[in-house]
């Protein structure tokens, strides 16, 4: 399979085109990089040939890295992996080295073919560490493409040179939102940035890389870093300038990640430490700090999550083998703010949106919502009024359920309350297609008990939005009793059309995502009425790498939105309910008006426009706090009350797949995401370890964490979710 072609043209410019055979993007693979390798070689001997251009054969230039190559080095190695992975990135290192030095004599620095990159479209991971290496890009005047370094954000960074070189190249600060958050950026914002060099018409690419190529000179290939006293901008480490700048680097990596991420900390360690030593030996230096990073549990649960099993369900990997269910025309039954969100985010993926309520003000105003996301994007550049106009126009707003006819899906996001959705429901029926899938946006009531006020239960299902919709990635598919796979089929195609990632479950009360969230925020609040100081709880919870801890969680959720989950769960649970404990903390709170953010009162103080403060000192007055506190178990203690329920969601069925547990769990409530997720996580201390925990808690607060068989006959098999010896969950 040949995925470089090479071609020599009369001009003598070596044409090495990437096109992977049989995918829509190209990625690096092991057999490609040895084509490369040997298409350079073979330019570089050709004495006809006069320079090279690097381009894609497809729509795009690369998407980045195949990492099973990465896991293959690993597993390749046998007994010394950190061995085998390192000699394999210094081998890409190597590669890159020889396109950047150009064949040329390295002392008259003379004698060099110059190599060009002419990317057509989004260039990420190392489809711009590559041309990075060359002696300069140009990239197509395409608005839709990405060019970016991601991969912070699946637990590792650039390790095939790219820390290195764009460290090097605009100094640490610039390089900084571009490594260390994964930002991407278009060909025009790139090249304002330094990071790409040209920016021209789609159809001018490959003519003026030739034309460049053909008139470059001896100097125009030696890269900075290769000339003798080049000074790095913004200033090396030890030098007066850039001395503030990597206490400052440092600061904001630990601010962001409170040491829970180990790439970031290896990233900026590998910019620091690079930037002391001649260029070839930093590259050197970031291969041994990017194979401590793929040495470290983290990286591969997060690959695993972040990557592999994230892209599976997007791509529909627990879809029924049904026909295509793709939607053309959505009702929306409710305006309030999830109905506005939903509406907004089925309108941009080109659907037809009727927006409904009882109140034509009420629906006006949903629609309003997303003026105001356009607006800002305008501002922002981000956006057209053309643009912003057309997408208002598919939201068509109304109070009459006639305009319903023909939409062939209906999602509801009325009040929860059982009445007011069967009402709307009987409503919606009366006038859709009898093909049509009717969806419930609720997010605690059972979707089995609310489909019985349905004439089609087997087309009725759950499809549990976050909020804000716009923003949250994940959307949850709840299965009621009696929902048939074609309904299943049209959810999980609906929201791979609003680009989300879906998770499918099935009822149960709260589903996945709350049944999880609920008792991490019910355990923060026992903590602090037991006299746990309120920082130490939610930070606890920011060294475990959640992205806020359980107060301030309860705080933006609102406590009075507890009250009433409290009320109906105690009201349905009636003396098996447990959390006693913790209504008298929410119950009190609600009294004394603090409900959180929306009250500007809560956990903590807030200014008049809403602004956190520092943590209310009247809660101490009535539960005091203690000295004693032990970080340990408070973090066992927080983790263990979302792992336990994800793992009897697992055992009761609820939960089909780990895999959506985990990404579930990330993307739903921003579970530490270097663990890969609670399964994951539970992987990486082990079953054994795990228990041990368990029985301990068990024995000082109670039945709350009692192991799950489950988990008790994985530590005794020595079993994991995701290792060889895999443990088997009949759902």
């Amino acid at each position: 399979m040949t995925e470089f072609h090479y071609d020599v043209d009369s001009d003598g410019v070596a044409v090495i085109t990437w096109d992977v055979p049989g995918k829509s993007m190209n990625v690096m693979s092991f057999e490609g990089l040895q084509e490369l390798d040997a298409a350079i070689d073979k330019a570089h001997s050709d004495a006809a040939v006069k320079g090279i251009v690097i381009t894609s054969g497809k729509a795009d230039f690369a998407g980045g890295m195949d990492l099973n190559v990465l896991a293959d080095m690993r597993n390749n190695a046998g007994d010394n992996p950190a061995q085998g992975l390192f000699d394999g990135i210094m081998s890409m290192h190597a590669l890159l080295r020889k396109i950047e030095l150009a064949g040329m004599d390295r002392k008259t620095q003379k004698g060099g073919k110059p190599t060009a990159a002419a990317l057509p479209g989004t260039a990420m991971g190392i489809g711009l560490e590559l041309p990075l290496a060359t002696h300069r890009i140009f990239a197509a005047d395409n608005p839709k493409a990405q060019i970016g370094l991601p991969e912070i954000k699946v637990g590792i960074f650039p390790g095939a040179g790219g820390t290195t070189r764009l460290s090097w190249k605009l100094g640490a600060m610039a390089a900084a939102p571009l490594l260390l958050e994964g930002k991407a950026n278009t060909p025009e914002k790139a090249r304002k940035a330094g990071v790409i060099d040209e920016v021209v018409p789609a159809d001018e690419l490959l003519a003026k890389a030739k034309a460049w190529v053909l008139g470059a000179k001896d100097a125009d290939l030696v890269k900075p870093w290769d000339t003798k006293g080049y000074k790095i901008p913004g200033g090396a480490p030890y030098s007066a300038p850039g001395f503030p700048t990597f206490v400052g680097a440092s600061v904001m990596v630990h601010a962001q990640t409170w040491g829970a991420f180990p790439a970031a900390k290896a990233l900026l360690s590998a910019v620091y430490e690079g930037m002391q030593v001649p260029f070839d030996t930093a590259l050197k230096i970031e291969a041994r700090h990017f194979v401590s990073v793929l040495m470290n549990p983290s990286s591969s649960a997060m690959i695993r999550s972040l990557f592999v099993n994230k892209g599976a369900l997007e791509k529909g990997a627990n879809r029924p083998d049904v026909p295509d269910e793709k939607v053309s025309k959505v009702g929306v039954l409710g305006a309030g703010m999830m109905g506005a969100g939903i509406a907004y985010v089925s309108a941009k993926a080109g659907i037809e949106v009727v927006l409904l309520d009882s109140a034509l003000e009420s629906a006006e105003k949903g629609k309003a919502y997303s003026a105001g996301i356009l607006d800002k994007a305008i501002k922002r550049g981000q956006s057209t009024e053309e643009k912003k106009q057309a997408l208002l126009s598919k939201i068509r707003t109304t109070t009459d359920y006639a305009d319903l006819e023909g939409c062939d899906l209906i999602v509801e996001a009325v009040f929860e309350d059982p009445k007011v959705k069967a009402d709307v429901t009987a409503k919606a029926e009366a006038v859709i297609p009898e093909t049509a899938i009717f969806a419930s946006n609720t997010s605690t009531l059972p979707i089995t008990s609310l489909a019985t006020a349905s004439k089609r239960p087997e087309q009725f299902i759950g499809i549990h939005f976050f909020s804000p919709v716009d923003k949250m990635l994940l959307v949850e598919i709840i299965k009621g009793a009696k929902t048939g796979e074609r309904a299943v089929a049209k959810a999980l195609d609906y929201v791979r059309q609003i680009r989300k990632t879906p998770i499918v479950v099935n009822d149960a009360r709260f589903f996945y995502a709350n049944r999880c969230i609920i008792p991490y925020i019910n355990e923060g609040m026992r903590l602090a009425a037991e006299g746990t100081p309120m920082p130490m709880v939610d930070h606890a919870a920011r060294l475990l790498g959640f992205p806020v801890g359980p107060l301030q969680l309860v705080d933006e959720t609102s406590l009075d939105l507890g009250k009433k989950i409290a009320v109906a769960t105690k009201a349905a649970m009636g003396n098996d309910y447990p959390d006693d404990a913790v209504d008298e903390v929410v119950f009190w709170m609600v009294d004394e008006g603090r409900l959180g953010r929306k009250s500007k009162a809560g956990f903590f103080e807030y200014d008049e426009a809403g602004k956190r403060g520092a943590y209310w000192q009247g809660f101490n007055e009535k539960f005091p706090a203690k000295e004693g506190a032990e970080l340990d178990e408070v973090q066992n203690r927080l983790m263990m009350a979302q792992v336990l329920e994800a793992v009897r969601a697992l055992e009761e069925g609820v939960l089909e797949d780990i895999r959506e547990g985990d990404v579930g769990a990330i993307l739903g409530w921003g579970f530490a995401p270097w663990s890969g997720g609670p399964f994951g996580w539970l992987d990486i201390i082990g079953a054994d370890k795990a228990v041990e925990i368990c029985d301990r808690l068990e024995g000082k607060f109670g039945a709350r964490f009692r192991c799950p068989q489950l988990l008790r006959d994985m530590a005794a098999k020595g079993q994991t979710f995701y290792g060889k010896n895999r443990v088997q969950v009949a759902a």
